[in-house]
């Protein structure tokens, strides 16, 4: 083997290899993002099916705000009443669950986002929308239905590149 064509060889080699590492590392980072897009959107699911779950059962809505969702219920089983509450720390990025008598459960972490500051009533005008949206509660007594909203995030093998997982449900408060 001559001079030149040891040179050709090695660098047709360093082409080989770089590309196979390029593919690599794409490839471990198109992993990474998938895997993060389904642990987000598990987690968010099963945190809108409990508060679904939960909402449902709630009699009323007592308290609103950005920050707190609290709703008034009885359980059917034993005729008590319990208070449903839920709190959102934009801090610390948690989404908790409270309910009388049982331990605070975390429903979501990372969370980003979060609102529930749309109340609607049971009443829909379909002069104002034609699109069958309910008209909004003039009070919390009045409201039937919840949106929920919210963003929950995370970084991406520790880079600002993040993977996002976005939710929104209507819930129907059921015993009203």
């Amino acid at each position: 083997m001559t001079l030149v064509e040891l040179m050709i060889a090695t660098g047709l080699g360093t082409v080989v290899l770089s590309a196979v590492m390029a593919l690599t590392i794409f490839s471990a980072r198109s992993f990474a993002a998938v895997t993060n897009y389904v642990d987000l959107d598990v987690k968010s699911r099963a945190a809108v099916d409990r508060m679904s779950q939960e909402i449902r059962q709630a009699t009323n809505v007592l308290t609103c705000n950005a920050t707190q969702l609290i709703l008034r219920g009885v359980n059917i089983a034993t005729g008590t009443g319990y208070t449903l509450t839920y709190t959102y720390d934009p801090v610390s990025k948690k989404l908790t669950q409270s309910k009388t008598g049982e331990a605070d459960q975390v429903l979501l972490t990372q969370c980003e986002s979060l609102s529930w500051t749309n109340m609607f009533q049971r009443t829909m005008s379909f002069t104002s929308d034609p699109t069958g949206q309910p008209d909004l509660a003039p009070t919390l007594s009045a409201c039937k239905v919840i949106q929920l909203n919210w963003v929950c995030s995370r970084n991406l093998l520790g880079k600002a590149a993040t993977t996002e997982s976005v939710q929104s449900a209507e819930v129907v408060i059921r015993t009203r």
